[in-house]
């Protein structure tokens, strides 16, 4: 892994960011009456993920950084069932619900993975 300057050099904050592009790219198209509930409770959650990446990378302890990555990691878990609850809905195909899924398993992969390479940096 390459020096780590900023947030934005983190593979999972980048990941995390095309998730929320992502989202926001699907929900466009939920009926409008949807705009004030599964919409705007989707996108706040996938929007937490990446913010609470950010937040805990500019946190001065490990501990305080490691409840911010474990409150990303909540929220992706909440974007996973909304992306469910649309798929059922039929505000997204199959095929949308899919990719978009793993696109959020492989952030909550690089979540754990990060969140264990800082612990194990408090261990050094």
């Amino acid at each position: 892994m390459g020096n780590i300057h900023s947030f934005r050099d983190l593979l999972v904050w980048q990941k995390a960011h095309q998730l929320v592009l992502e989202i926001y790219r699907l929900t466009k198209k939920f009926p409008s009456n949807e705009m004030f509930g599964l919409v705007s409770q989707i996108r706040r959650a996938t929007v937490s993920v990446a913010s609470n990446i950010v937040e805990g990378f500019n946190r001065s302890s490990v501990q305080d950084s490691l409840h911010f990555y474990t409150m990303a990691h909540a929220s992706l878990e909440e974007v996973k069932y909304q992306l469910l609850v649309a798929r059922d809905l039929q505000y997204i195909t199959q095929q949308e619900y899919n990719h978009t899924l793993c696109l959020g398993e492989e952030v909550s992969k690089l979540l754990r993975s990060w969140i264990n390479s800082q612990k194990e940096n408090t261990k050094a």
